[in-house]
């Protein structure tokens, strides 16, 4: 089934496309600042000389923080618009990379993390927003997903300079240097982005007050659509974000026998994988929208498979060939996670698509960092055992999937009822 127009839909085009992409852009360097400790855990435990436990820390707080503020992002993005949001986002990533570079020790670097995640919150429902308000409704799997592969892009970033940069000028002029592209996407924000293009205007959105915020979470939670959306995010994205953002660099050294270099290579293979699977998971859920919960499902079932037989191959350590196939796989996770914002989008109207979308952005993060403590502990409490550390993993997923199949049907009758509305208010509409 394909997407149709929707009376008053912005109309998309170049403009759209370059606003957006000023957006986009301000998500890129997001990512690049969030996922920058997943290349530097093992120089972060020597420089502040911590254990694992604490170690994890550093993405748990960010997580935390992030996660926390999906919900008030949301609804700030409904009352303020994106310029607003994105503005304050940067700022305050821009100065949590920067006082992590000159943090003299753990507890100013905790914070530094903190108010990174607090600017990083703001990022990614901003865009989703921006493009839902640039481009036409059918359009939005595709803009999801081209948004996502953007974010990793970032990860890329991080992974292939910002390591080199690391071990070839220092800790300060690695983190302090790349703070600078904060600055550069401030002023681009600042500058050109709008919005909304005219004559799309939103609808006034009454004060911010406890009673607008309690009507709009109420009313996007009660939408079996938007928890859906949650439980498809918190399935499908943790796995590749925990290798990535803190425990796939000592997992795949100090637990597989890699080099470094060697290891940087594998998470530059989960980065690669992420963006060329975004790409048709996009186009693919684009045309045909019964696909979004097979491919969701399909993914949870390749990475679980492919976990299990890496932690449990006989001998110390699992083959190449199989740990190139596990990050290929874990590259499937990020753009499996976009599809749940398939399922929030179409259940809630236009003026409540920020709050829904922070709701469905918790899922995810809550999971990763609730992965990232339980592996942490595991590993303090069985002597670096990454076997049972890992484990942990399989618990989430089979949360996740029961509370899927519990949704899915109450989901795809309401999205069907709004669907037929929809169709019957389109009849009435001049062309």
């Amino acid at each position: 089934m394909r997407a149709t127009a929707v009376p008053g839909d912005p109309p998309g085009g170049r403009r759209a496309v370059a606003v957006w992409g000023i957006g986009v852009s301000v998500y890129f360097v997001a990512v690049i600042f969030r996922t920058s400790l997943g290349v530097a855990g093992l120089d972060a435990a020597d420089r502040f000389d911590v254990n694992a436990s604490a170690l994890s820390t550093f993405s748990i707080l960010q997580l935390l923080v992030y996660a926390g503020m999906q919900i008030p992002v949301g609804l700030l993005v409904d009352r303020l618009g994106t310029k607003k949001v994105l503005t304050l986002g940067v700022v305050l990533f821009t100065a949590g990379q920067l006082g992590f570079a000159f943090s003299p020790s753990y507890g100013m670097a905790l914070a530094s993390r903190a108010l990174l995640g607090c600017g990083d919150a703001m990022t990614f429902i901003s865009v989703l927003r921006l493009g839902g308000r640039w481009f036409p409704a059918r359009r939005g799997p595709l803009i999801a997903q081209l948004a996502g592969l953007a974010g990793m892009a970032g990860n890329l970033v991080s992974t292939l300079v910002l390591a080199r940069l690391l071990h070839g000028v220092g800790w300060t002029a690695a983190f302090a240097g790349s703070a600078a592209l904060g600055v550069v996407v401030l002023v681009l924000l600042v500058l050109f982005l709008k919005d909304h293009p005219e004559g799309h205007e939103p609808e006034p959105v009454p004060h911010l007050g406890a009673a607008y915020v309690r009507r709009q979470i109420a009313a996007s939670w009660r939408e079996p659509g938007t928890r859906l959306g949650l439980w498809v995010h918190f399935t499908t994205q943790f796995p590749a974000m925990v290798f990535l953002l803190l425990w796939g660099l000592p997992f795949l050294v100090e637990a597989q026998g890699l080099s470094r270099a060697t290891a940087g290579e594998l998470l530059t293979l989960v980065v690669l994988s992420n963006m060329v699977v975004g790409l048709v998971y996009g186009q693919i859920v684009a045309r045909r929208h019964e696909a979004r919960l097979p491919l969701a499902l399909g993914t949870v079932g390749a990475t679980a498979v492919l976990w299990a037989t890496t932690l449990a191959w006989p001998g110390e350590t699992a083959p190449m060939w199989l740990l190139i196939v596990l990050c290929a796989v874990l590259g499937a996770c990020g753009p499996a996670s976009m599809i749940g914002f398939d399922f929030a989008r179409p259940a809630n109207p236009p003026e409540r698509q920020g709050t829904a979308s922070g709701i469905t952005n918790m899922g995810g993060f809550v999971a990763s960092m609730t992965t990232l403590f339980a592996v942490g502990v595991l590993l303090d409490a069985t002597g670096d055992d990454y076997t049972v550390a890992f484990s942990a993993v399989f618990f989430l997923q089979a949360l996740g999937v029961s509370q899927i199949l519990r949704l899915r049907g109450r989901a795809a009758r309401r999205e069907r009822e709004r669907l037929v509305a929809s169709r019957v208010e389109t009849v009435h509409v001049p062309a």
